[in-house]
């Protein structure tokens, strides 16, 4: 039992020691500069069994989110390169687990801070890590002033496709269902159709629509939107 907290005193040591390697004295020199940028990675590795993953709610976050420099853009190219690729993925991950769509830049979303370990990312991170998603087809910014973010966990196509693979195993071809029944009725409880942001979903319907697989119809209120699939 010693030998246990022991050894999680000296992983902790370490840590606090990387964290130093973080401020700007540590970085004056360009020895511990070069120290710092080539060995950031590697060191996380090593540690990252050594730290209990952390959660949001039941979401389990990467052990890089314990790790303070990956709250800081990397002056590197290679390292920021696989920083932005993490942060990518994190984003994704999270925002399918809790169905998130909509990302505000100056709101509190929940993966812009760790207080665990008193990091939040900067303004420039924030727009750094949506717009390699947004190159990446998986977001778009839904105003001009690139203050919020729709988030594109299944693209437009595979969301059409998730709609058809419903519809089938429903055995709806050839019936019709309001545009809120497909993401908020009973029977798509329980599926990705369920709470999905409604100009996604429309989005989705209307390349169906182009396709022939169905026709969307119009009622006397935003509400009462019609889908007659023909698949």
């Amino acid at each position: 039992m010693l030998g246990k907290e022991k050894k999680k005193k000296e992983e902790r040591t370490k840590f606090e020691k990387l964290k130093i390697l973080n401020t700007p004295v540590a970085l004056h020199s360009s020895r511990q500069s070069l120290f710092y940028r080539s060995n950031i990675f590697e060191s996380e590795r090593n540690l990252k069994n050594s730290w209990d993953m952390q959660k949001l709610g039941e979401f389990k976050l990467p052990h890089f989110f314990n790790y303070p420099p990956y709250f800081t853009l990397q002056p590197v190219r290679d390292t920021r390169e696989k920083q932005v690729q993490l942060w990518k993925e994190l984003i994704i991950e999270y925002c399918r687990a809790q169905k998130v769509f909509i990302i505000g830049l100056e709101e509190d979303f929940p993966l812009f801070s760790n207080h665990a370990i008193e990091r939040s990312l900067s303004h420039e991170a924030r727009v750094a890590f949506l717009s390699a998603l947004v190159s990446d087809g998986r977001a778009e910014w839904t105003d001009k002033g690139h203050k919020k973010c729709l988030i594109l966990w299944h693209r437009i196509q595979e969301w059409a496709d998730l709609i058809v693979h419903f519809v089938k195993e429903n055995g709806l071809e050839d019936n019709v269902m309001t545009v809120e029944e497909i993401r908020s009725g009973t029977e798509s409880r329980g599926t990705e159709l369920y709470g999905i942001d409604r100009s996604v979903l429309m989005r989705a319907l209307k390349l169906l629509e182009h396709k022939g697989k169905l026709v969307i119809f119009k009622g006397t209120s935003t509400d009462d939107e019609g889908v007659k699939f023909s698949l």
